[in-house]
């Protein structure tokens, strides 16, 4: 017989006991388990580590049970009780996962300082390398570079070392300190030359190029961004293309555009193309170069609309592409472009997302009437929800309150008609947020008694334990105690639980 850790009478009385409670009586295995992976961290979040081990220990879908019992060990670890940290890693049965949570177990003891905890985890393990790389991180964080230099010696493998001297050399530059920064980036540049497999290879000599740029050196990062494209050049599959483009825009930010064109040159796929092209606006734009961002983005469009089927590997990234084209031109002040262009995604979810957000550009450029027409291209009833308390948060934050509450009203008006309760729950919740946020408590409980009815008429039992979770997170965050009506209609929801 199943074992439960939530009674009915504690679920009666909390929403995160509620959800649990309907979780634990899920029959289906992926069911309890997807209900699980939303409600452990929430009893993460509150610091009940022991019941969201057990809740975790008992999901039966072995994937999901080792993913959940990682977090709770991470969060044993976070608050020095390493020791059971241990035991769940332990517990832990995919032999590949059982690692990664002794690694990320000893990583967290050593950001934390706790050098010799996390040497003494890492002796458990078969390869260390990137904890040890860790400690290095925090001896430098500490200022003793040369006891960090020494740490990173002893690491034999390259990837470990390059991620390190990055992480040391980011530290240096949020410091200010841009000369000690680029003296380890050096060391990065020559560890990143030894790692063997050349994906990876050429994937941290952009990141070390990126660092290159913000230490003030431009330099040195063409010459890494040069010697990533050079390996590059070589590659035989998929990826080429992808590493060409970054070191294009490596070049670009470098203030190199003829070895940006250049690179560019070597590009067939067209997504990759258009992306990089993109990159190229952007920077034209930050640079005061209006008329030459608009030209590139224009040529973006232009190569990504007569890409044929045959000729796309990736249609999510090309639809992401042509919504994020479809934004930019409305952040470049050609906003009635920008929705021509959103409209052409064949992605509904990528079309109402660019949509949205073209919206929020319009309210924050006080072009309110262009907003609202362009969230009415919007089909889908819930979308258009989520869409206006977007535009509502905008205006918000241009200190028109009284037009975002409005929208929010409207917005709540609106979540009456979504057909998908779940999404209506969801609807509700993130309106009794803003108007928490707003001050306006009484409205904010009005709305959350409303999604715990919606809640109650949701029929997949996994669904429903997770907008119980998401209701629970809301009343946690806004403070709100459970009244007599609240308790009311968590005990309806759980009528069907015999």
């Amino acid at each position: 017989m199943a074992e439960y850790f939530i009674s009915r009478q504690q679920a009666e009385g909390d929403l995160l006991s509620a959800a649990a409670f309907l979780a634990e009586n899920i029959k289906s295995s992926d069911g309890h388990a997807e209900a699980m992976k939303a409600i452990v961290p929430l009893y993460l979040a509150k610091g009940n580590v022991d019941l969201a081990a057990e809740l975790a220990n008992a999901v039966a879908e072995p994937f999901s049970r080792d993913q959940i019992l990682i977090l709770v060990a991470a969060k044993c670890a976070e608050t020095d009780d390493d020791e059971y940290a241990l035991q769940l890693a332990d517990a832990v049965e995919d032999l590949g996962m059982r690692a990664q949570a002794l690694e990320r177990i000893a990583i967290i003891k050593a950001a934390k300082g706790q050098a010799d905890a996390a040497r003494s985890i890492a002796g458990q393990m078969e390869h260390a390398d990137f904890v040890t790389g860790s400690i290095a991180v925090d001896q430098a964080a500490k200022g003793d570079d040369v006891c960090a230099l020494a740490t990173l010696e002893t690491i034999d493998f390259p990837t470990a070392r390059a991620i390190a001297l990055q992480q040391i050399a980011a530290a240096k530059i949020e410091g200010g300190d841009t000369v000690k920064a680029a003296e380890m980036l050096d060391l990065a540049f020559t560890a990143a030359n030894e790692i063997e497999h050349n994906e990876e290879k050429i994937r941290a000599l952009c990141d070390i190029g990126n660092l290159y740029i913000e230490a003030k050196r431009s330099d040195k990062a063409i010459e890494t961004f040069d010697t990533a494209k050079s390996y590059a050049e070589v590659l035989e599959n998929t990826h080429r293309d992808f590493f060409l483009v970054n070191c294009a825009l490596g070049f670009m930010y470098c203030g190199s555009t003829d070895l940006a064109d250049r690179t560019l040159d070597l590009v067939t796929d067209k997504t990759q193309m258009a992306s990089a092209l993109l990159g190229f606006a952007r920077d034209y734009w930050k640079n005061d170069q209006k008329e030459d961002a608009l030209d590139a983005l224009d040529e973006a469009h232009e190569i990504i609309a007569s890409q044929r089927e045959f000729e796309t590997r990736d249609s999510r990234a090309r639809n992401a592409l042509i919504s994020s084209i479809a934004v930019q031109f409305a952040g470049f002040g050609k906003a009635e472009r920008g929705i021509e262009i959103a409209c052409e995604s064949q992605d509904p979810d990528e079309q109402m997302a660019s949509l949205t957000q073209i919206a929020q550009i319009l309210t924050i450029q006080n072009d309110d009437a262009l907003a609202a027409s362009t969230l009415e291209l919007i089909p889908e009833e819930a979308n258009r929800v989520f869409a206006l308390i977007s535009v509502a948060d905008a205006k918000e934050k241009r200190g028109d309150k009284d037009a975002a509450a409005g929208d929010l009203e409207e917005a709540a008006a609106m979540a009456d008609s979504v057909p998908q309760l779940a999404s209506r729950s969801s609807a509700l919740n993130e309106l009794a947020t803003l108007f928490t946020a707003h001050g306006n408590i009484v409205r904010a409980r009005e709305l959350a008694i409303k999604s715990l009815e919606v809640i109650g008429g949701i029929r997949d039992e996994s669904s429903q334990a997770v907008a119980l979770a998401g209701l629970a997170e809301l009343f946690d965050a806004a403070g709100l105690d459970l009244g007599d009506t609240e308790r009311d209609r968590i005990r309806t929801v759980l009528f069907r639980v015999q």
